[in-house]
């Protein structure tokens, strides 16, 4: 077993957005780790299955259904999770949803879901977790999953876009309260490349044209380069246990996305995409 996977080791992993993905794969790993896996998710069918999956391999898993937009929900998983399991050694806020469409064309209601998921979860997952994992005293791990599109900005993307960039804001600031309160809790900010998950063919958002397509070229792509989530959750738990901020799944394309972004705010230069994604998206070059 990697050395700081030893870490985590006979805890207790709490990880939202367990039914499939990222979050089954994290779920996997940590159960194959030695710990004991809190299963958050709002589809009852896929947590009890991936429940039953850990439990033959000789696992304990505790599948919990939680909709994460919902901060009483949180606390209510928060209460079962400490009231059957005493302490939590690591919280993976990893829940979230894609979707697409124009900025002034997505219905209210969906927007407000996206936002209440993608970014008040997490708020609200540490606000239930965090003061009962300080008050334990013990070294613990929280890490909420971003993107590497918070290192981007993506049209037709933006109600996602911006929540994962509101996310990494949220994880660096929270890195930093607990290094102000000198507390033994580290923080880490996963932002995953391709990774061949549901989120785009579970996506909500507009049916429009262009929405269709851009849909359809982010599922072919993530079809044919995209790594499993076994595969992705293979690279991410290792690095949280060793207590790094920066996870990815992807670290040359994380460093080069960095990189233009950091150039782009250096410059202040005008919002722009290169002529080849312009034309993956279905629109002209018009300069």
């Amino acid at each position: 077993m990697n050395e700081a996977l030893a870490k985590l080791t006979g805890g207790v992993a709490v990880i939202t957005g367990a039914g499939s993905g990222i979050g089954e794969g994290l779920a996997r790993e940590a159960a194959a780790a030695g710990m004991k896996v809190v299963l958050a998710d709002i589809a009852q069918d896929r947590i009890d299955a991936l429940a039953a999956d850990i439990k033959r391999d000789g696992g304990e898993a505790l599948p919990v259904v939680t909709d994460v937009s919902d901060p009483q929900a949180l606390e209510a998983l928060a209460d079962r999770v400490f009231d059957t399991f005493g302490s939590v050694r690591l919280l993976i806020n990893n829940a979230g949803i894609e979707t697409l469409g124009l900025t002034w064309e997505i219905p209210a209601a969906t927007w407000e879901k996206t936002l209440d998921i993608n970014i008040h979860g997490v708020i609200h997952g540490v606000r239930a977790f965090a003061p009962r994992m300080i008050d334990a005293g013990e070294q613990a791990f929280i890490a909420n999953t971003s993107s590497i599109g918070a290192l981007g900005i993506m049209p037709v993307q933006t109600s996602y876009i911006l929540s994962k960039h509101a996310v990494l804001a949220f994880s660096e600031c929270l890195y930093l309260e607990m290094q102000l309160k000198q507390l033994p809790i580290s923080v880490s900010a996963i932002l995953p490349g391709p990774v061949a998950t549901r989120i785009f063919t579970d996506s909500a958002g507009t049916d429009d044209e262009v929405s269709r397509f851009h849909r359809k070229v982010m599922e072919d792509m993530l079809a044919d380069n995209g790594m499993t989530g076994r595969e992705a959750a293979k690279i991410i738990l290792p690095q949280i246990a060793a207590g790094e901020f920066w996870v990815s799944t992807h670290p040359e394309m994380t460093g080069e996305y960095a990189a233009n972004r950091a150039r782009h705010l250096t410059a202040l230069s005008a919002p722009a995409l290169p002529p080849e994604v312009l034309a993956s998206l279905g629109a002209a070059n018009t300069n």
